[in-house]
Order: structure tokens, then C-alpha cells, then sequence
């Protein structure tokens, strides 16, 4: 299926609102670039720091199209070949004559060239070259112009995908995840999918209510094999537009896993669902730092101490250091206003993590207890409280409905102590 509907509902309902697509990865394929400059393969290996281009396979060569000629007279060329020209209009279409006759039928050119000329960039699209990029480019464009030729024409498009992550044990990711999923299903009418990765001690089916036979851990289990059949299975309907893939919440065994080991699965959701919400455990190891790496936008949730600015400064820093060319993390201060506990102010904390606050939750036990306990969302508990607007903010900020701004409230900042700022 496309994305998931659920059965329709007896009153007619008002259409989804539209949302920002998820980042389509490029496949697994090998690219060689042939530059004639070395600033040029410094712009091309830039491009591969993009999480787009998390499976490519790239190597630099020097000599441009003559260099690329004479390589593959005696060996086989690869899925995608890059090739920087400095010939003029008139020599180019020859030069890529020569290179045609050594390629695969099935390998692809990019051309990137020092002259802007619609003429020129007709004529190599007619002769099959697969895109012209003019020079100075950025790698931004570089990695859009590879992108664009691994999507099939007319493709569905690719889920969102958000992770929430806390900053510290017990800040509370994983409800204010549930509850911006409740938000983004009820408010932009999308599906939604949560995805609860906290194996060992998750909280998704406990926080809907929910006991499913079956969730997370058959879908990674299955590896390689797991397929849109398999996860429409696997997943739980929470409710209208809500659909969970639930952690099984069992300690008969440890849960260790490879590097890649959510990859197919979050590529398969992402084919089926317009918005999947991570719940990320609060962990370190080689699977959070990919899965971080590679989603379309992290959420960091913070309570207002010291140890939370400073794991959530760690936590941004990296992630910022792994996602170069994308969104940076976006923070959540949770629990504020906690009876008799100092706290740093909201803007402070922000400024000195160097996040976008998107939302500030105040403490309230009863509230929060209440809706935990029952296996309800806050909005089912109170429809009214101010939390619920909250949730519906960070909703439209993560799905792209709502454009960037500091939601903390304006006003002096103090200055926070050097063990904060960037080493060197």
C-alpha cells in the first residue's frame, strides 16, 4: 500500500494538511569523479558528508573527461561518473563522444562544467548525459543533482522522520514524543507512526493503552526480510491516523545491535507512512549515533540542571559534527517550574546548547500522572491545557508546516560557564 489509511470514518473529514517530505537516500552505488581542479574534488567529496549519500561508494581521480576515457579503456565503469570540463561549448559534446565509447550502457555522467549555456545543457541532455551542473556549485546542489536521478519518475513520496531523544534519563522524551505524534495526527491529519526503540524498556503500548502480540523487535529480527506486508502486520492501531511499531519490554535476553541493524526497517516505514516518530532510548552506541545521523530531524529533550545543559550541549555538538549540510537539533526544556529545584532559565539553557527551543512544558504531576497511568495523551485528559499547544508547535515545526523561530521568551541571557563552550 501507499501511505496508510485507516478505515474511513462514518462524518467526512476535512483533507491532510501538507507536510515536508522525508530526504531521499541515495542507494548503494560506487561514483567516480574525474576533476580537473582540486578545489573541484574537494566540492565533490564535501557532497559525500550529506546523509543522503550515507551508502555511496566515491573515489577522485584527476584529469577530467581525458583522464575518464583512458581509465576505462581497460576497466569497468561504475554506476555513476562524474567529470569536470574546462573545454569550451564546442569541444565538450566530442570529448563525451570519446568518453560514451568506453561506458556501460547503464552508467550515468554528470558533467560539471565553467559555462552557463542553455544551448550547451539541451544538447548534452539530448546526447544522454544525465545532468550539466555549471561551476562555482555547492555541494548542496552536487547531492540534489545525484539524488534526483535515483528517484523514479513519478515515485511516492518519502515519510518524515523525527527522532526524540533525551538529553538525560527521565526528561521525558519518549511522552513528549507520543504526544506530538497525538498532535500531528489530529491537528495536520497524518498518518503517524511511532516507532518505540527502547527494546528493554519501552513505553509507546503502556502510553496508548495498548498490549500488541507483536512490534519492533520481529521487524529488526526479521533483517533483511522485512517488507511492507510484513510491517503492516507488525504494527498496532493506536488510533485515527496513529499506528505504533511497540518495544516488546522483555528482559529474557539483551538487545545488541549492528550498526545499521533499524536501517530497512525505517526505509520500509518511510515508503508507507507521511510522518514516523522515533522514540529514541536514552543511550549511546553505534546504533543511536546512525540513527541520529540519518533521520530527517532530532528533537533533543532537556529538563532545566546542569547535568541536562551539559549532555545536551554533547549530544548537539555531535550531532551537528555528523549531519553537516542538515537540519541541526532542535530542544525541548521539559518539567520546568519543578517545585523547589533551581533551574536555568529556558533561553539561557537554549543560547548556551545553541538549539532552536521549539518548546517550553511546564511540571505538572497530576496532569501528566494521570494521562500515563490511564494510557491516555495529555489532550484526552485536558483538551484545554496549554500543553496541548505546545505539542501541536513542535508538530508543525518538525513536519515542516511552520518556519523556523526561537520559541523561548526574549530577554538578557547570562553567560554560562566556559566547560560549555566548543573545545578546540
Amino acid at each position: 500500500m501507499s501511505f496508510l489509511t485507516p478505515d474511513q470514518p462514518a462524518q467526512i473529514e476535512e483533507p491532510a494538511a501538507e507536510i515536508a517530505s522525508g530526504a531521499r537516500l541515495v542507494p548503494r552505488i560506487t561514483i567516480q569523479a574525474f576533476c580537473e581542479h582540486s578545489q573541484t574534488a574537494q566540492l565533490v567529496e564535501s557532497a559525500m558528508h550529506d546523509r543522503r549519500m550515507s551508502k555511496v561508494a566515491l573515489t577522485t581521480h584527476n584529469g577530467g573527461i581525458d583522464g575518464a576515457v583512458e581509465t576505462y579503456k581497460s576497466n569497468p565503469t561504475p554506476n555513476l561518473i562524474i567529470v569536470e570540463t574546462t573545454l569550451s561549448p564546442a569541444e565538450i559534446p566530442s570529448a563525451l563522444g570519446r568518453l560514451a565509447e568506453v561506458c556501460d550502457a547503464s552508467t550515468r555522467v554528470i558533467v560539471l562544467g565553467h559555462v552557463n549555456d542553455v544551448l550547451l545543457y539541451r544538447e548534452l541532455i539530448r546526447s544522454g548525459i544525465s545532468e550539466y551542473v555549471v561551476l562555482p556549485a555547492t555541494s548542496a546542489e552536487i547531492v540534489t543533482s545525484i539524488t534526483d536521478l535515483y528517484a523514479a519518475e513519478g515515485a511516492a513520496p518519502i515519510g518524515r522522520t523525527i527522532g526524540f531523544i533525551s538529553a538525560k534519563g527521565g526528561a521525558g522524551s519518549s511522552t513528549i514524543a507520543h504526544n506530538v505524534a497525538w498532535a500531528i495526527a489530529t491537528g495536520l491529519r497524518q498518518d503517524c507512526l511511532i516507532v518505540d526503540m527502547d527494546l528493554p524498556f519501552g513505553t509507546a503500548g503502556l502510553n496508548f493503552n495498548q498490549d500488541p502480540p507483536h512490534g519492533l523487535a520481529d521487524a529488526v529480527l526479521a533483517n533483511q526480510k522485512v517488507d511492507q506486508t510484513m510491517l503492516d502486520r507488525l504494527m498496532s492501531k493506536a488510533a485515527n491516523h496513529i499506528n505504533l511499531l511497540t518495544a516488546p519490554a522483555t528482559l529474557d535476553h539483551t538487545w545488541d545491535f549492528e550498526e545499521r541493524e533499524f536501517e530497512q526497517v525505517i526505509e520500509t516505514c518511510q515508503k508507507s507512512v507521511p510522518v514516523i516518530v522515533l522514540d529514541i532510548p536514552h543511550c549511546w552506541n553505534s546504533w543511536t549515533r546512525q540513527t541520529l545521523a540519518s533521520i530527517d530531524d532530532v528533537v533533543i529533550v532537556a529538563e532545566p540542571d546542569l547535568a541536562n545543559l551539559r549532555n545536551a550541549k554533547n549530544m548537539a555538538d555531535t550531532i551537528k559534527a555528523m549531519r553537516p549540510t542538515d537540519n541541526t537539533p532542535k530542544l525541548v526544556i521539559n518539567k520546568l517550574g519543578l517545585p523547589r529545584r533551581p533551574e536555568i532559565g529556558a533561553g539561557e539553557f537554549a543560547s548556551s546548547v545553541e538549539c532552536e527551543l521549539v518548546g517550553q512544558i511546564g511540571f505538572d504531576a497530576q496532569l501528566f500522572g494521570t494521562a500515563a497511568n490511564n494510557g491516555q495523551m495529555i489532550a484526552e485528559v485536558a483538551a484545554n491545557n496549554k500543553s496541548n499547544e505546545v505539542f501541536s508547535a513542535i508538530g508543525m515545526r518538525v513536519t515542516g508546516r511552520q518556519s523556523a523561530h526561537t520559541a523561548a521568551k526574549s530577554g538578557s541571557l547570562l553567560k554560562l560557564p566556559s566547560l560549555f563552550k566548543k573545545r578546540a
